[in-house]
């Protein structure tokens, strides 16, 4: 556990501290208030159902606060990486597909939204009125996409790691569906409407986030791998790899 700290306060000290602070995600201001306070609506009742089952967890096996700690630093990380996309928003990996596979989507959408809330105030990426749509499409949309992915492929009898791959990837892929269909309903298109603009959020959102989402697929594989070989106590007590025999 300590040697994948290390390689993420690295990688934190070689992705983001030298760079200077742009807006990460669905920048501040840049959605209408009714959107903006719609999208924290929908977002609190999921965590306040994760505030619960993280307690649950905890309560029940206190040595999984350093793998939720992990989980957090994981997303923490690559959500810092930044690519500009679309106008007010920006591409970048998500992260948040190694939390789900560990604790599930609920779980998950806590640790995401603490992410988008620490970035919003400290780094000055995202922002207070839109973190309520910023998590939604990060730490609740895009868990669930990546939870069902990853049931979905281990029940057709897909490896374990092939499983990972397809849930983190999936579901940084999912998050940017779900953010362009938000900029879509608060930007319709003049000519075509909601769908015109969904097209064309989500078409330009493509080039950059197809290869991000790959990437984060393979690097949520090699730290699950490391976490399989290090950390099975806390995996079984996960039940992570109940199914694999570990």
């Amino acid at each position: 556990m300590k040697k994948i700290f290390i390689i993420i306060y690295f990688a934190v000290l070689l992705l983001y501290i030298p760079k200077q602070a742009f807006a990460m995600h669905i920048m501040e201001g840049f959605l209408p208030i009714e959107w903006a306070l719609f999208w924290w609506g929908i977002t609190l009742p999921s965590l306040i159902i994760g505030l619960r089952s993280i307690k649950k967890k905890v309560k029940e096996h206190p040595e999984l606060k350093m793998m939720l700690g992990l989980s957090g630093a994981f997303a923490f990380v690559l959500s810092a990486l930044k690519i500009p996309s679309v106008t007010g928003s920006c591409s970048h990996p998500t992260g948040v597909g190694l939390g789900t596979v560990l604790f599930g989507p609920t779980a998950m959408s806590v640790v995401g939204f603490i992410v988008l809330l620490f970035q919003s105030l400290l780094l000055a990426h995202g922002g207070l009125t839109t973190l309520g749509a910023n998590a939604f499409s990060m730490a609740v949309a895009g868990p669930i996409i990546a939870y069902l992915v990853y049931k979905g492929a281990t029940k057709v009898g897909l490896s374990f790691s092939v499983a990972v791959f397809l849930a983190a990837a999936l579901g940084d892929l999912g998050t940017y569906v779900v953010t362009s269909f938000q900029l879509a309903l608060a930007f319709p298109a003049e000519t075509g409407g909601i769908m015109a603009s969904f097209a064309k959020f989500s078409g330009i959102f493509a080039f950059t986030q197809i290869p991000l989402a790959i990437s984060e697929g393979l690097l949520t594989v090699i730290i699950m791998n490391m976490l399989t070989k290090y950390n099975i106590k806390e995996l079984k007590l996960l039940r992570v790899l109940a199914k694999e025999g570990r």
